[in-house]
C-alpha cells in the first residue's frame, strides 16, 4: 500500500472518529451547556487523557514503535513476536499500578490541574469524583497504544485509526439514554459521562485484539516475578524503556503546557474550560486528519528506512509529509482565523449553548489559526527524530517552548483572557517546528528536494483568494441571529465550505501544482 493510500486511509478513520465526536460535543453543549459542572468534567476527563498522552499514546508509542520496526527489520518476525510479549508483560502490570495510584490521588490531581474550581458551588468535589470513574480508561487505552503500534508496524492502519470512533458513540449514548437515566434516579445527569468514557476504553481494546489474533501477533503476557525478569532481561525492551525515558519528559512537558493553561482558566470566568475545550475539539479536526495521519503512517516506514541506512528515502518521505502539510494545512489555518464564527455557531449555538458562548469560543478557536501549521507539522517533523532513536532534541525544544509559551501567558491573559491561552499554544508550536525543521536541515537528515519556492508561494496565492471568500461569507450573514432557521444555517456553512475548497484547489491547478504527481510521491 502507498504511503499516501495508506494516509488516506488513517485520515478518513480519523474523519469518521472527529464527526463522531463533534455530534457528541454538540450534544454535550446542547444537553448541558456551559457551567461549572461542565468545567469539573473537562478537568475530569482530561486528566486520564493526560496520561493517556504521556505515559501511552506519547512516550510508549514514540520509543517502541521506532524499535519495533527496526528489530523486525533486524531478527525477523520471531524476534518480533518476542518483544511484543516481553514489552506486553511490562506495561501491563505498570499500568495496574498507576491506575491504583491515580484513583488514590484524585483529590491532588484536580488541586494540580485546576484549583480555581475550588470555588465554584460542588464542582471540584464533582471533579474528584469523576476523576476516580474514569481514571481506568488510562490503562484501557496504553494497551490500545500497544496494539495500535504493532498493528501499524505491520501496516495495518484501519482498525487502530477507526478505534476512536467507539468511544464517541459511548458517550454520545451516555448523553441520549444515559443522562435521563441519571435524572430519573436523582443523579447528576453529567455523570453519566463517566460511564460512557469507561465503556468506550473497554470497546476500544477488544476491537483491537480480533486483528492482533489474526495476525498471529496477540502479545502472552507472564505474570509473577520471573516473567518480570524474563521481560526486563531482554535487551530490546529495556531499550524501549530506556528511549521513554527523554520521550516521557518531552511529552510530559507538552502536556504540562496544557495542565498549566487549564489551571489557569480555571481561574478565570466560569465556562473558560469548557471554551477553550470546544476550540480544542475544532482544532484537532485538522490536525488529527493531517498530522497525526501522516505521523502514524510515516513513524515505522522511517524507522525500518532508517534501519536499512536508507538516508534519500528517509529524507524523502520527511519531504512528501512536510509539502502534504504546507498543501492542507495552511488553508485550513486560513478559515480558523476568518471563519471561525460560522463554524461555532452551526456546530454548537443550539440548546442550552447561548450567543455569549458563541462569542468566546470563536476567540479561542481563532488563536489556533496563527499556528495550526505548526501543530500540524511538529506530528511530521517529531517522528523524524524518533525513528533514529532520538528523543532527547525533541525533548529540549520542548522544555525551551514550554518556558516561552508561559511568558507569553504573562503577557497576553490579561489582555485577552481565555483566548490567550490557544494563541500561546499556537505560536509556540510554530516556534517549536520551525526549531525541529531546522535541526533536522543541519545534521543532513532531512534535504529539501527542489522547487519548495514556488510550492509555497502556489499555495500561499490559492490561500489568499480563498481567504476572501470565507471574510465576505463571515461578515455578510449573521450567524448567531440564524440560530431558529437551523437548516438554512447549515447549508449555507456547507455551501461556503465546500465553494472554498473548490476555490483553493482550482487555483491551484491554475498556478501549475499537480496534485497528482505530488500523492503518487
Amino acid at each position: 500500500m502507498s504511503l499516501f493510500r495508506s494516509a488516506s486511509t488513517v485520515s478518513l478513520l480519523t474523519l469518521a472518529s472527529r464527526v463522531t465526536g463533534l455530534i457528541r460535543d454538540v450534544l454535550m453543549s446542547s444537553v448541558f451547556g456551559v457551567s461549572a459542572l461542565t468545567d469539573a468534567f473537562y478537568v475530569a476527563f482530561r486528566i486520564p487523557n493526560l496520561f493517556r498522552r504521556v505515559f501511552g499514546e506519547g512516550a510508549f508509542s514514540q520509543a517502541f514503535v521506532p524499535v519495533l520496526a527496526a528489530h523486525r527489520t533486524e531478527h525477523g518476525e520471531a524476534g518480533a513476536r518476542q518483544l511484543i510479549d516481553h514489552v506486553a508483560t511490562l506495561l501491563l502490570w505498570a499500568l495496574v499500578l498507576l491506575c491504583v495510584a491515580g484513583v488514590v490521588g484524585a483529590p491532588l490531581m484536580v488541586w494540580a490541574m485546576a484549583s480555581g474550581l475550588e470555588g465554584k458551588a460542588g464542582a471540584f468535589d464533582a471533579a474528584v469524583l469523576m476523576t476516580r470513574w474514569m481514571f481506568p480508561y488510562i490503562g484501557f487505552m496504553s494497551l490500545v497504544a500497544l496494539a495500535g503500534g504493532i498493528l501499524n508496524t505491520w501496516k495495518k492502519f484501519a482498525v487502530p485509526a477507526a478505534s476512536p470512533v467507539l468511544l464517541n458513540i459511548a458517550l454520545i449514548a451516555s448523553i441520549v439514554v444515559g443522562a435521563p437515566l441519571f435524572r430519573r434516579w436523582g443523579i447528576e445527569p453529567i455523570y453519566a459521562q463517566c460511564v460512557g468514557v469507561m465503556v468506550g476504553g473497554v470497546l476500544q481494546l477488544a476491537i483491537q485484539l480480533p486483528a492482533l489474533r489474526r495476525l498471529g501477533l496477540l502479545p502472552r503476557v507472564g505474570a509473577g516475578a520471573a516473567a518480570l525478569r524474563t521481560a526486563w532481561a531482554d535487551p530490546a525492551t529495556r531499550k524501549v524503556v530506556k528511549l521513554m525515558l527523554p520521550a516521557l519528559l518531552g511529552v510530559s512537558v507538552a502536556q504540562l503546557s496544557l495542565l498549566i493553561n487549564t489551571q489557569i482558566a480555571s481561574h478565570l470566568a466560569a465556562g473558560s474550560v469548557t471554551w477553550v475545550t470546544n476550540a480544542d475539539r475544532l482544532m484537532e479536526f485538522p490536525t488529527a486528519m493531517l498530522g497525526v495521519a501522516l505521523g502514524v503512517v510515516l513513524m515505522p516506514q522511517l524507522a525500518a528506512a532508517r534501519a536499512a541506512q536508507d538516508d534519500a528515502r528517509y529524507s524523502a518521505m520527511l519531504d512528501w509529509g512536510l509539502r502534504l502539510v504546507v498543501l492542507l494545512a495552511v488553508p485550513c489555518a486560513v478559515a480558523l482565523l476568518l471563519f471561525s464564527r460560522p463554524l461555532v455557531a452551526v456546530l454548537f449555538h443550539n440548546g442550552a449553548f447561548s450567543a455569549l458562548d458563541v462569542q468566546r469560543t470563536t476567540a479561542a478557536l481563532s488563536g489556533y489559526g496563527v499556528g495550526l501549521l505548526g501543530i500540524v507539522a511538529i506530528k511530521v517533523l517529531a517522528p523524524g527524530y524518533y525513528a533514529r532513536h532520538d528523543m532527547k532534541t525533541p525533548m529540549l525544544i520542548a522544555v525551551g517552548v514550554l518556558v516561552f509559551t508561559q511568558l507569553l501567558n504573562l503577557l497576553f491573559v490579561p489582555l485577552l483572557q481565555h483566548a490567550a491561552l490557544t494563541l500561546t499554544i499556537a505560536i509556540g508550536a510554530m516556534v517549536n517546528a520551525l526549531w525541529l525543521l531546522v535541526g533536522l536541515i543541519r545534521r543532513g537528515s532531512y534535504r529539501p528536494l527542489p522547487g519548495w519556492g514556488r510550492f509555497a508561494l502556489q499555495v500561499l496565492l490559492a490561500s489568499a483568494v480563498m481567504a476572501v471568500l470565507l471574510w465576505w461569507g463571515d461578515r455578510h450573514v449573521d450567524w448567531v441571529a440564524l440560530r431558529a432557521q437551523r437548516l438554512l444555517r447549515i447549508g449555507l456553512l456547507a455551501g461556503f465550505v465546500a465553494a472554498a475548497a473548490a476555490v483553493y484547489f482550482a487555483v491551484l491547478a491554475l498556478a501549475g501544482v499537480r496534485l497528482r504527481s505530488l500523492m503518487r510521491r
